[in-house]
């Protein structure tokens, strides 16, 4: 869990993490996110002199932002949490923006990250699993259940490994970098390695790890090949632990993309431009938009 203080401008002015201990269960996940969120508040009061206006929230899976419910998510294991009520109650009644963590990341990239001044923009974080932001001219779109851009359950091999959603071959399942730690971590026979370990394996000249990072760049390129006939985006922006590889991630899948399209138009497709903090920011930028509204009407 990443958590930050932010100011109107955007300015990250303090931030902590924590580990979001999932093997705990969904309940000690919530518990946890709760206390993180007070002693934020409390270091707010200690070294600014005064609490939050608001508090913004990200969280993965089905989000139902409009009731502020934590839907579902095959990650933490959770359903019908109702976040922003739990939040806002251990925070004294400030008022709590619950959003989708991949939508919150894309708001931020969409309005000063890699997406800025794009009409039509697809945000993908390749990390712990893999969604996408859908950005629509300046906004970014949510669905009408709320799990628009759930990208990584395409499956993209039927035969492929099981999802935690109930299906196989997910996305997730073979690009996401938990994916490609799993696979580099069995092809060299170090439980503990990671996908930062098989990028570097790669650009050392180890074919074992090309290999490994070739059927995760074709799985991807597979998974948003799809995304691109559905959305026609102008901008791709690819972010997340592997994007941190960058031109030995970029450079293949910009290949693998481009082999696959037919009619489709090429979108640009580039690294995100905020790193690990687009969630924080785009947490902030819901929490000054509640704000926002809130004085407006």
């Amino acid at each position: 869990m990443k958590a930050a203080l932010a100011g109107a401008d955007g300015t990250l002015l303090h931030e902590a993490r924590r580990p979001t201990g999932r093997e705990r269960g969904p309940e000690a996940v919530v518990a946890s996110i709760l206390d993180f969120a007070e002693e934020l508040r409390e270091t707010g009061r200690q070294q600014f002199g005064s609490t939050a206006a608001a508090a913004g929230v990200a969280v993965p899976g089905i989000v139902d932002d409009a009731r502020g419910i934590a839907a579902y998510s095959a990650n933490l294991g959770w359903r019908d949490v109702p976040l922003r009520t739990l939040l806002s109650e251990r925070l004294g009644g400030v008022p709590v923006a619950l959003g989708h963590d991949v939508r919150t990341g894309g708001l931020a990239e969409g309005r000063i990250g890699a997406g800025r001044g794009a009409d039509r923009f697809l945000f993908v974080p390749l990390g712990t699993g893999i969604a996408g932001a859908i950005g629509i001219e300046g906004r970014i779109e949510a669905g009408a259940h709320g799990s628009a851009g759930e990208i990584g359950h395409i499956v993209v091999r039927p035969d492929g490994p099981d999802c935690g959603c109930g299906q196989r071959g997910c996305l997730e399942t073979l690009a996401s970098a938990a994916a490609v730690g799993r696979a580099w971590a069995e092809a060299c026979g170090d439980p503990q390695a990671t996908a930062a370990d098989a990028a570097k394996a790669v650009e050392s000249g180890d074919a074992r790890a090309k290999a490994v990072w070739q059927d995760a760049v074709d799985a991807l390129a597979a998974g948003l090949v799809t995304s691109l006939t559905l959305l026609d985006p102008h901008t791709l922006i690819i972010g997340g632990g592997l994007a941190e590889a960058g031109d030995t991630l970029f450079e293949p899948l910009r290949a693998a993309v481009r082999s696959r399209v037919t009619f489709q138009r090429l979108p640009l497709i580039v690294p995100a431009a905020l790193g690990d903090a687009a969630g924080c920011l785009g947490a902030g930028l819901l929490a000054w938009d509640l704000l926002s509204t809130e004085v407006t009407a």
